[in-house]
């Protein structure tokens, strides 16, 4: 599967977190950095030194994020994906002992600070894609496998 996925979700965190930090914080930093260094010697200005290293910290993570963004391909929900697993689904499995695991299928660039987001690339996720619910499914990793059937697929908020 394409590596340059994402929800429209996650496109649209990713263009709030670039437009933020290029028109709020940037400007504040920059203003920071202007008065700090008219006080005089910046080589002792812990001020102008925390700041200027702050102001290169977002310019990096702006351009990141404005390479990142034009390369992103954004998949829409189609009814054609309803009842199999496929990228945005929410899915549960159950195994033997009635565990549940409980994800959504989405690109790399969501998965960081949410638990139940789960990239398109992992084992679980390629076990499951293309799945129906009632199919068992066979999770391999490199340290051993996990027979799971899938409970539930759903397109909408978990």
């Amino acid at each position: 599967m394409d590596t340059n996925v994402i929800t429209p979700e996650g496109y649209a965190q990713l263009q709030q977190e670039l437009d933020d930090l290029w028109r709020k914080e940037r400007p504040e930093v920059t203003k920071k950095v202007q008065w700090a260094a008219s006080l005089g010697d910046r080589s002792e200005n812990a001020d102008y030194q925390y700041n200027k290293k702050r102001l290169r910290e977002i310019d990096r993570r702006v351009r990141y994020l404005r390479n990142r963004l034009s390369k992103l391909r954004v998949v829409e929900y189609s009814p054609a994906q309803e009842g199999k697993a496929f990228f945005g689904a929410w899915v549960t499995l159950v195994d033997e002992n009635d565990d549940r695991l409980i994800f959504r299928i989405v690109g790399s660039d969501e998965i960081y600070g949410k638990k139940d987001y789960v990239s398109v690339h992992a084992p679980v996720v390629k076990a499951c894609l293309g799945k129906q619910v009632g199919e068992e499914v066979v999770v391999r990793t490199p340290d051993s496998s996990k027979v799971w059937e899938i409970d539930r697929i759903a397109y909408e908020a978990g």
